[in-house]
């Protein structure tokens, strides 16, 4: 009876902690980022992102380049789902940073949550 009572238990705090997870509830996920600078001082981004999208009801529909003060330097806004496509990566280029911010962060969104919880920190490259 002890067994039992303790896979209960088991099975029911990893049920409790799976609901709990910003990834079960549906967010995004962003999972890398490249970086580059370019030539003329601004910055192209690739950024891979994990999402159950479904379809056009709940589908990950945009990032953000944010810097540690909450200045949006760039978004990519993502139009359509990409059920069948996960991960996957979409860029952004020509994107204008001050020269003396040095960390930024991405965060993704989707149709019906906003934004994930989650903040990707980048250092820039110099």
């Amino acid at each position: 009876m002890a067994l039992r009572l303790t896979l209960k238990n088991i099975v029911l705090t990893a049920s409790i902690y799976s609901i709990a997870s910003p990834l079960h509830a549906g967010m995004t996920e962003v999972i890398a980022v490249d970086a580059q600078k370019s030539k003329n001082e601004q910055y192209n981004f690739a950024v891979t992102l994990r999402h159950t999208d479904t379809g056009w009801e709940h589908f990950a529909n945009k990032w953000d380049v944010i810097g540690a003060d909450g200045v949006v330097y760039g978004t990519r806004i993502l139009h359509h789902p990409h059920v069948e496509e996960q991960p996957f990566t979409r860029s952004l280029t020509g994107v204008s940073i001050p020269k003396d911010v040095k960390v930024i962060f991405i965060h993704s969104y989707d149709t019906i949550h906003g934004r994930s919880d989650q903040e990707y920190k980048v250092e820039l490259p110099q």
